[in-house]
């Protein structure tokens, strides 16, 4: 069946070419191939084909930008080195050429030592593990770093950039911290910040985790003391003022900084900030107090001496922006006149004049690498340094999961969690004419533009488009079911459609295991350019239901998903305290607007118990889920989630009502990889998708469908092979006013989704990220076709059962399947393509290596 095909560019004013410079790949072409219609104007049936645009893939443009595949782009400024596995944080010596920076991400937990001239590593030392906190001493001849959640600090003696001699230094005997009775005690401390005094006799260290401030004997190691912080209060950032006998605390879940008398080592006063107070800087010999909140787009400066706020300074590219810019890191030039801001998420340096205090003025952005985590000064303050956690550009993992495969900078190569390496960026301090043209880039890598919605030729979108082009503009869509999957990848499911630019040699679960996935995607439309923003499931379902990850969960799931287990999972409400994002959920933007919603299984803990119901910790959710609808539980079949739903929607057909949002979980094509009695591989995605085909079917023919549009997606796309990019993920969009048997290739994210289902309930954004997505207008047309869905049979047994001889079966029965990604994913979905292509397969050579930068 010949089909139509849609293309249009992001729309947002960016210029972005379509492919990586050079020849244009194979697969671009064969996506490019197809005819495209225009997103507004013409009927769902009509298939006459109309000019072709440009499709925009993830990576390298033939302008030398690097477009990410959340439609933001990188052009950082300097020069560019390269690092490990998530720099997190850099010290610079205090009177060598030699910077310090601490990795703590998924892979190689390390320090490296780089020359800041030619920005060349010197030397790299390994530690067990950490999170953060990296301090010299006063005379450079020794470094103190975080030993994370061990309760350890380690101790190098430091020559010529060369790190030896590590030292441990241990806290209190754990028992007696236990018998202090803190409900948080059961876990460890987890260093996140050290000082040391200028006399260089006492370090300081802030345990988020234990909730605690300590001082130790720099020398001996000795532990001096440990005060106990309000309870919850996880705090972060240290800095230190002698003058006053003060060391200041920033409280990273209660907005606030603890102000500590260093006499006393008790708290004396509280100083409220915004949220999620972080990194410091002390100024004017310690008269001024700036303090970054990265949960909001925003510096807070305090009058240290008098103890009061003089003024909170915006770090977005527009002042009205939404949260989202994640201000992570400050540093001030050797005369203080200038202050530099980290923004994390929007991958630049907020540049601020903060010569007059509390009066301080914006002088422009300079561009940066993917998620920029740290930013330094040269002691003469004629360079910058900034620690760009995820590096220089988004991948394909072409090959995927490769247990024993050799690391690059500690990470297995193909893994989503190891495959974006740091770099470092070393910048010549800018002049005025400089910071205007890396203003300028900055604001064209951001998709942020307040220009009317246009179609892919610049004209305006046609005004019976059903997705509104504004906040409170009229849809004919009333209501909208939100479906989110778990772990899959466009090429492991989508990868046999030969009307996409899929990948057939990766395809694990094709149409006869999937056939209500492709009757679907065949049906309505086929979206082969959309991508998750996360990377893991930790931080998946923060981005799918928040358009957001916070500076928390982005800087804590890398840690617990190398192994350790007692990392928290910072998703979920788990750790709602701390990992919320300032600007909430989906449904607390529907609970503003008077927007009906319910949840099934999202943000859901399951009963200890059969029979009981279900609980959330997220205060927003109460009353608004089913307790009868089972959350994550790998022995408990999609199917009958399905049941379960399609009980509850006969009862909306017989009210006449049903929630106008409703989020639904069906997680089961995560599977239990080939653990010995579990369901298999194959039945689990199989049972997954005769689920998903159900649910759909049944909405399609309730008397709602007619007003109804269903969005499914995965949380992320974790370690599934995909040749175009890791972050390809599966997605759908199903309406009757869904264009009908096409193929969409405009570049979405989750954040997209978002963005259109908010429109079409008249929300406002959660963050900068919705609000800067390209809506899936092209994905609709302007008249409905109501014809109702009909499911697929599934084509495989979904209660086939692992033998005990399946491949990895000993590795897969020690898995923890318990919490979504609570398992070496490597090694995980290295069963997953066993299970399915046998024991003896190999995973197949790239079709063609993707968005690599050059050297």
């Amino acid at each position: 069946m010949w089909r139509k095909t849609l293309s249009i560019g992001l729309g947002l004013g960016l210029g972005i070419s379509a492919v990586a410079a050079g020849q244009e790949p194979p697969t671009a072409r064969k996506a490019a191939e197809h005819a495209t219609v225009e997103p507004g104007g013409r009927a769902a049936g009509d298939s006459s084909p109309v000019a072709t645009g440009t499709i925009n893939w993830p990576g390298m443009t033939r302008e030398g930008t690097v477009l990410l595949p959340n439609g933001w782009s990188l052009e950082p400024a300097g020069r560019q080195s390269k690092l490990g596995d998530l720099p997190v944080e850099i010290a610079v010596h205090p009177d060598r050429p030699i910077l310090a920076i601490l990795h703590a991400g998924y892979g190689e937990h390390e320090v490296v030592t780089t020359d800041t001239a030619t920005g060349k590593i010197i030397g790299r030392v390994a530690v067990p593990g950490t999170f953060n906190g990296l301090a010299w001493s006063p005379d450079g001849r020794q470094l103190f770093v975080g030993g994370g959640f061990d309760d350890l600090i380690y101790r190098f003696d430091h020559a010529d950039g060369l790190l030896s001699n590590r030292k441990t230094f241990e806290y209190p005997d754990r028992k007696a911290f236990l018998a202090t009775g803190r409900r948080e005690a059961k876990l460890q401390r987890m260093v996140a910040g050290l000082v040391v005094s200028r006399d260089g006799r006492t370090l300081y260290a802030s345990a988020a985790f234990g909730h605690s401030v300590a001082r130790f004997d720099a020398q001996s190691g000795q532990v001096l003391g440990e005060t106990l912080l309000p309870e919850g209060s996880y705090p972060h950032g240290l800095a230190i003022d002698e003058s006053r006998d003060r060391l200041y605390v920033s409280l990273w879940s209660r907005a606030a900084v603890a102000v500590v008398d260093t006499g006393s080592f008790k708290v004396v006063e509280t100083w409220p900030t915004q949220e999620h107070p972080g990194e410091m800087v002390l100024a004017r010999g310690g008269k001024l107090l700036y303090v970054a909140n990265a949960n909001r787009n925003s510096v807070s400066v305090f009058d240290a001496s008098a103890g009061k706020a003089l003024e909170t300074i915006s770090t977005a590219i527009d002042p009205k922006a939404p949260s989202g810019s994640t201000p992570c890191s400050l540093a001030l030039t050797p005369d203080e006149s200038i202050l530099f801001v980290a923004n994390a998420n929007t991958n630049n340096l907020a540049v601020v004049n903060v010569k007059e205090p509390g009066e301080s003025k914006p002088m422009g952005f300079i561009p940066t690498g993917w998620y920029p985590t740290s930013v330094r000064i040269a002691r003469d303050g004629k360079t910058l340094y900034i620690a760009n956690g995820k590096g220089s550009t988004s991948k394909a993992n072409r090959d995927g999961p490769r247990p024993g495969f050799p690391r690059s900078g500690g990470a297995t190569m193909e893994y989503i969690g190891g495959l974006f390496q740091g770099t470092l960026s070393v910048v010549p301090m800018p002049d005025a004419r400089q910071m205007s043209r890396y203003s300028q880039t900055v604001y064209r890598c951001s998709p942020l533009r307040k220009d009317a919605p246009t179609d892919v030729h610049g004209r305006p979108l046609s005004p019976r488009n059903p997705i509104p082009s504004k906040v409170g503009g009229v849809s004919p869509i009333k209501y909208v079911v939100y479906i989110i999957k778990e772990n899959r990848t466009f090429d492991q499911v989508f990868g046999d459609m030969p009307e996409g630019n899929g990948e057939p040699s990766i395809c694990l679960f094709p149409e006869k295991v999937t056939p209500n996935h492709h009757a679907l995607a065949s049906e309505f439309v086929l979206l082969d350019n959309f991508y998750v923003e996360s990377e893991v499931s930790a931080d998946g379902h923060e981005w799918s239901m928040g358009a957001y990850a916070s500076d928390f969960v982005e800087r804590i799931w890398p840690v617990g998903y190398r192994g350790d287990r007692r990392v928290p999972y910072p998703s979920e409400g788990v750790m709602d305290e701390v990992a919320r994002p300032t600007g909430g959920y989906l449904w607390d933007r529907a609970a503003e607007k008077g927007i009906s919603f319910r949840s099934y299984g999202e943000f859901i803990e399951d009963p200890k118990k059969p029979g009981q119901p279900a609980t959330t910790r997220v205060k927003g959710l109460d009353g608004h889920f089913d307790p009868f609808y089972r959350s994550f539980d790998m022995d408990f079949q999609d199917v009958k989630r399905a049941d379960r739903f399609l009980e509850e929607l006969a009862g909306f057909e017989k009210s006449g009502e049903m929630p106008r949002l409703v989020i639904l979980k069906l997680p089961n094509d995560h599977t239990s990889g080939t653990t010995p009695g579990k369901y298999t591989v194959t039945a689990c995605v199989a049972d997954n998708d005769l689920a998903l085909g159900r649910v759909v079917e049944g909405l399609s023919k309730s008397r709602f469908w007619k007003q109804m549009a269903v969005f499914v997606v995965e949380d992320d796309a974790q370690n599934g092979s995909d040749h175009v990019d890791a972050h390809r993920t599966v997605a759908l969009a199903i309406s009757p006013y869904t264009r009908r048997h096409a193929v969409d290739s405009t570049m979405y994210s989750t954040s997209s989704m978002l963005r259109t289902m908010e429109l079409i309930l008249g929300l406002e954004p959660m963050s900068q990220f919705d609000a800067a997505a390209r809506p899936m207008f092209a994905a609709f047309g302007d008249e409905p076709d109501a014809r109702p869905f009909v499911h697929r049979p599934a084509g495989v047994d979904i209660n086939e059962r692992n033998r005990q001889g399946a491949p990895f079966a000993q590795a897969s029965a020690k898995l923890d399947l318990d919490e979504e990604d609570r398992n070496d994913d490597l090694l995980f979905n290295q069963i997953i393509w066993k299970a399915v292509r046998g024991a003896d397969s190999t995973m197949p050579p790239p079709v063609r290596a993707a968005f690599v930068m050059p050297r």
